[in-house]
């Protein structure tokens, strides 16, 4: 917006410079040079007016008072100025002139139709000063159409004529209107001050204050902001490659230019006439690049759709989305921050210590906010190598009413971000007074083969209470246990040159109860199995699975103790008594299945083993004795579970 309105004032001051165009070594035409070009601005179409003029010799300070301008093109601006005064007036060249001064007093510009939204925008500037000032005579190139990119590039072709080693404006005031549909408000600027202007450059910019009015209309709902911001620094701002972006000839830059070195500002405060309040301590940004020939903004726009009253079709709402995915590929920032931040709403007060962006990964921080069940805190939560255009033209895919997404469009989503992180949460559990809490989620994913990842890795450490609604877990809170600490981890990795799936280790310790390790080996795995998002094709792809090792380890932390207790509770026995004949069906069972697979009496001897002594590991390592495609093994496994067995060479064992 500060962009924007320094190029509208710049503008207006060329275009002062272009009214006045005159000898500034021939004082007797002053006056009649600067008539003559309030005539040129005339014989374009545009009603021209001014008051006194007067011109002091000896310090070649030129005033003129009263200008008002009322072009035939809307969009150019309808712009009045109290009066004018430059000092130290020079030419220098044949179409240049300089001054040691300029100052500008009761700026008004009125812009009707902005954009697509129709937008009125009004500016009251009281005064501006520059200092130092040099520029063009006369403003040329005037564009004679009412395209808004067209207005855009003037300005910043304008502004890059120009140098100034200062300009101070105490104040601008901003009132705008977008019809009952849009809402209207005012913005207003305290203490902008910008320094060594040049070559569409400013080495700096500062805004002491910025405070907003925002009337919200919306069917059945209406709302008013207010707001405040403080503090706003802007280091090294270059306006040529935006400039490059609206010039066709210059579009085609597909390199990043940077725009800003450095933006600052805080603190921030929003209210809500409804009640919402958020303050934030102040948010930074740094090294903000753009790509010209990404850039399409106006076009972006110009999609926009013209009768607000009419929901957009899917079509429209996807090929917008395309164009605005197209906008971030054009934006880069090198970091980003915004510091400590308090929402407050009718029910409560949430806080979050800070939201940061950085190469790539988005994070937020120290979060502790209300719910209905209680206070939820959070220590961290990151997106990792988060790609918004990504997201967007995934979201395009999905505008289709009616219609379920596709396996293969929600796939898509692995090309959003490659992982994301949880970090120190404790949150309230809905049935049960104990805390849900979670030192670590961690789930990343990467290799991706047409949609599908493969390589995947995930980590979870956390401890969540035995929820007494579920009827599965009755055994564990009769026995006593209230909550469950679960670690687990759990890797995958596939490999293009063998084709070999290996999940390993994967493991999951149950803090007091177990600890279990599992790693499978799959082979001949083809690529086609990870592009394919047809059933019946994936099918035919599996089939070509071989099932390779497959090695389980339970290490006993209680759950033994637990399971023996549970089955002396339902026979009404001793635990002694219990162990023992949970012992001994286990190797009647063995006994049976020993009859068609000798390798598995090993396997049942270390169960029953197992469960005969606390404390234990079992060990059971399953390797199959020849080809064995993972179709055949799941169709016999859930027909024949023991033949399933006699295909596998079985190693057992149990120890401390």
């Amino acid at each position: 917006m500060k962009r924007i309105l320094i190029g509208l004032i710049v503008a207006a001051v060329l275009g002062a410079g272009g009214w006045f165009g005159f000898n500034l070594y021939v004082q007797h035409r002053m006056t009649s040079e600067v008539e003559a070009a309030f005539e040129r601005l005339r014989a374009g179409g545009s009603k021209a007016s001014h008051g006194k003029i007067a011109f002091e010799r000896s310090s070649r300070t030129l005033t003129i008072e009263d200008i008002a301008i009322d072009p035939g093109n809307p969009l150019q601006g309808h712009v009045k100025i109290g009066a004018f005064k430059s000092s130290g007036v020079r030419q220098i060249g044949e179409t240049r002139f300089a001054a040691d001064g300029i100052d500008i007093s009761g700026v008004e510009i009125a812009l009707d139709e902005v954009g697509p939204g129709k937008l009125k925008v009004a500016y009251k500037i009281p005064q501006v000063t520059l200092r130092d000032y040099a520029g063009p005579l006369r403003v040329e190139n005037v564009p004679a159409s009412s395209s808004l990119s067209d207005m855009y590039r003037f300005v910043l072709d304008q502004f890059a004529s120009l140098t100034a080693t200062s300009v101070m404006i105490p104040s601008i005031n901003i009132s705008f209107d977008a019809g009952s549909s849009g809402g209207s408000g005012e913005v207003v600027y305290s203490g902008l001050a910008l320094q060594n202007l040049g070559r569409g450059k400013v080495d700096a910019m500062k805004m002491d204050r910025a405070t907003f009015t925002i009337n919200v209309t919306q069917p059945g709902k209406a709302d008013k902001l207010t707001g405040e911001i403080s503090g706003m620094i802007v280091n090294d701002f270059d306006s040529t490659p935006i400039l490059a972006a609206l010039d066709p000839q210059t579009s085609g830059d597909d390199s990043y230019r940077r725009v800003y070195r450095q933006i600052s500002a805080g603190p921030y405060v929003l209210k809500s006439a409804l009640g919402l309040r958020m303050d934030i301590d102040g948010f930074a940004m740094e090294d903000i690049d753009v790509q010209p020939s990404k850039l399409h903004l106006f076009e972006m726009f110009a999609m926009l759709p013209q009768d607000k009253s009419a929901s957009p079709t899917p079509t429209q709402t996807r090929e917008l989305m395309k164009k605005v995915a197209g906008f971030y590929d054009a934006i880069r920032i090198g970091k980003a921050e915004i510091g400590q931040t308090s929402i407050g709403t009718p029910q409560g007060t949430g806080k979050i210590n800070a939201i940061r962006y950085r190469q790539g990964e988005f994070a937020i921080e120290g979060v502790d906010a209300p719910s209905p069940q209680g206070q939820f805190k959070m220590e961290r939560f990151a997106l990792k190598s988060f790609s918004m255009p990504n997201l967007m033209r995934w979201a395009s895919g999905l505008t289709n009413p009616g219609q379920p997404p596709s396996p293969d469009q929600m796939l898509g989503l692995f090309r959003v971000l490659e992982g994301a992180e949880i970090k120190g949460v404790v949150a309230p559990h809905n049935n049960s007074r104990q805390p849900i809490t979670v030192d670590t989620i961690s789930l990343n994913w990467g290799q991706l083969v047409g949609s599908i990842p493969s390589k995947a890795s995930l980590v979870v450490k956390m401890v969540t209470p035995t929820d007494p609604a579920n009827p599965a877990l009755q055994p564990l809170i009769v026995a006593g246990v209230d909550k469950l600490a679960i670690d687990l981890d759990l890797g995958a990795a596939w490999t293009e040159a063998s084709g070999a799936f290996a999940l390993a280790p994967a493991t999951l310790d149950l803090g007091n109860l177990a600890k279990a390790q599992v790693s499978v080996a799959l082979a001949k795995v083809p690529r086609d199995l990870f592009t394919t998002t047809d059933p019946l094709e994936a099918m035919g792809q599996l089939a070509q699975v071989e099932t390779g090792a497959i090695e389980l380890s339970l290490r006993d932390r209680g759950v033994v103790d637990l399971v023996v207790a549970q089955f002396a509770r339902v026979q009404n026995v001793s635990r002694d008594a219990a162990r023992s004949a949970l012992v001994a069906m286990i190797r009647a069972q063995g006994e049976k299945i020993a009859a068609s697979n000798l390798d598995a009496k090993a396997a049942v001897d270390a169960l029953a083993g197992f469960i005969e002594a606390s404390g234990q590991t079992l060990t059971i390592k399953l390797t199959p004795l020849g080809k064995l495609p993972v179709l055949q093994l799941m169709d016999v496994l859930d027909n024949e579970p023991i033949i399933a067995l006699a295909q596998f060479r079985i190693e057992a064992s149990t120890g401390l």
